[in-house]
């Protein structure tokens, strides 16, 4: 051996010494063994990992949690035994004999007293006691100050895809009930007091399309987060002749993260700020849609109730039937706002290179994509559970003045009549309406004539005379009118909420496209390491 390789060997074998292993639970779908169920074709590690992803407990997906830092672990080892060979940093008669030591320390994990480490140490030491000492090669011009955060990239990118699948969820279900709501008709409120009628379809494309931009968000955050730090070392490389965008590719980075200073001490700073607070964004809004849907259940008769069944009974109040699921999943976009927070707070003054801000978003410590995740799975079965009484929400527009602004703009529009005219018209009848417990379907058209010619006589207008006859004045004041006569880009009427729709629609096929290309080209360099591992293996 070279006498450099040599001393190396000896460093590492001697700073592993007799660290104690630990035994852990194997997290669902960790595999059977390297050598016995590793795909080789992306289309066959695409295929596995599509098993995997499914709702976990304390996970974004089972998928996820099976990444673990011990998986990890022997990624990084299979990669960089490939890549050291491939630089003849390792030997050409030692290869082989590294590379069924990294096997074993993969296999010897689903067997019985398994150990599956979580110190990179540890994992060296299994190998070493397999094929020797000349195996802490492995660790050639490496550290944990660039494994740890190479694999934690590694996880984020896993945790990024199932949050934006449960997004995608949302979305779909968003789009789904706009379609069908396109002519429900519903008050929106301003400062909390209710303002216009508007179709419930548009409401729900706001949603729709907000969370539509978190999705951009997402996909432009993917080019930074793909970036791989590993072969960076400590933080200044190593003078050995790492190939960083080898195995960058060989563990689905895009590229190598390049000042190797930023790569393993700023990258997971503001790269973590950054996603943390797409999910913190959508968790605002996740609340504010609860809350805005909440809200009903303050009236004695509400018009958005939820299914039979998805409601708890009190246990002193027989009369009743608490919105559980909206509460718990209102409190759990509460908690993914505390966890982002908490990210910010754990990166706030503190110098570089400490661990303080590495890993606070990850399912160990803040897990803010864990929850976000379950959040985004819990808002869609909250919408899916809403029941919505069109009638009922009609009455309530109609128990209120919200068209009185449509008389003003109906004045100006059709008889030119100048909009402080019509708007002080409008304003004078809801002033009598509310004086006498007026609603606008009761509203006598007499006292419309009087104070309008009223309002023409402040002003000096020539014509005093109501220009309305009084099917149009009661027509004019209805909600369904006023929502259907709106026009123009993204307003209420039914016909611009279903083109927003289709519109919705494309984009959400879009995004998934996308995040399915984001996986394919994952397994297609799981595909590819397993190759390339596999060649060393028969050496």
């Amino acid at each position: 051996m070279h006498p450099r390789l040599q001393s190396l060997a000896v460093a590492a074998s001697l700073a592993i010494g007799s660290t104690q292993t630990l035994a852990q639970t194997p997290p669902p779908g960790a595999g059977a063994g390297i050598v016995a169920t590793h795909c080789t074709t992306t289309e066959a590690c695409l295929a596995q990992m599509t098993k995997q992803l499914v709702n976990q407990r304390g996970a974004t997906s089972t998928l996820a949690r099976a990444q673990d830092n011990f998986y990890w672990f022997g990624r990084i080892n299979m990669a960089s035994a490939v890549m050291l060979t491939e630089q003849k940093i390792i030997p050409p008669e030692l290869a082989g004999p590294i590379a069924r030591g990294v096997a074993h320390a993969i296999d010897q994990a689903t067997k019985p007293g398994f150990v599956r480490p979580t110190d990179v140490l540890v994992t060296e030491k299994i190998i070493t006691d397999f094929a020797g000492p000349d195996a802490t090669l492995i660790h050639t011009g490496r550290s944990r100050q660039d494994m740890h955060p190479t694999l934690t990239l590694g996880q984020l990118r896993v945790e990024l895809l199932d949050f934006a699948d449960a997004l995608a969820l949302l979305r779909q279900q968003l789009l789904d009930m706009a379609a069908q709501h396109a002519e429900t008709f519903v008050p929106a409120y301003t400062n909390g007091v209710q303002a216009m009628p508007i179709s419930y379809g548009q409401f729900l494309m706001a949603y729709a399309d907000s969370f539509a931009r978190d999705g951009e968000r997402l996909r432009q955050a993917w080019a930074r987060v793909n970036k791989s730090p590993m072969g960076a070392a400590v933080l200044a490389n190593s003078s050995w002749p790492l190939d960083r965008p080898r195995l960058a590719e060989l563990l689905g980075f895009d590229g190598p993260a390049t000042n190797s200073y930023d790569a393993t001490q700023i990258n997971p700073v503001d790269v973590a700020l950054e996603v943390v607070n797409i999910a913190g964004s959508v968790a605002l809004r996740v609340g504010a849609l609860m809350q805005d849907v909440h809200v009903q259940y303050h009236q004695t008769r509400p018009w958005l109730l939820l299914a039979p069944g998805r409601t708890y009974t009190s246990s002193a109040m027989p009369q009743k039937a608490n919105p559980g699921i909206i509460q718990n999943t209102r409190a759990l976009a509460s908690d993914v706002v505390a966890s982002v927070q908490g990210v910010v707070l754990r990166a706030h003054n503190v110098t570089p290179g400490m661990i303080d801000y590495k890993y606070s978003w990850t399912a160990g410590q803040g897990a803010t994509f864990v929850k976000g995740a379950q959040m985004l799975r819990d808002t869609a079965d909250v919408m899916a559970s809403l029941r919505v009484d069109a009638k009922r929400s009609l009455e309530e527009l109609e128990s209120d003045w919200t068209t009185s602004m449509e008389l003003a703009e109906t004045l100006q529009r059709e008889h030119k009549v100048p909009f402080r005219v019509g708007h002080h018209f409008a304003s004078e009848i809801v002033t009598h309406a509310r004086q006498h417990g007026l609603l606008p379907k009761a509203f006598p058209y007499a006292e419309a004539v009087r104070i309008y010619a009223e309002a023409g006589k402040k002003y000096q207008v020539a014509e005093t005379k109501l220009p309305l006859d009084e099917v149009t004045f009661r027509r004019t004041l209805s909600p369904e009118n006023m929502v259907r006569t709106r026009v123009g880009i993204g307003g209420p009427q039914p016909a611009e909420v279903r083109r927003m729709h289709a519109e919705g629609r494309k984009g959400l096929d879009a995004d998934r496209a996308w995040i399915g290309e984001r996986r394919k080209g994952l397994a297609e360099a799981e595909a590819k390491l397993n190759r390339a591992f596999a060649e060393l293996l028969k050496r």
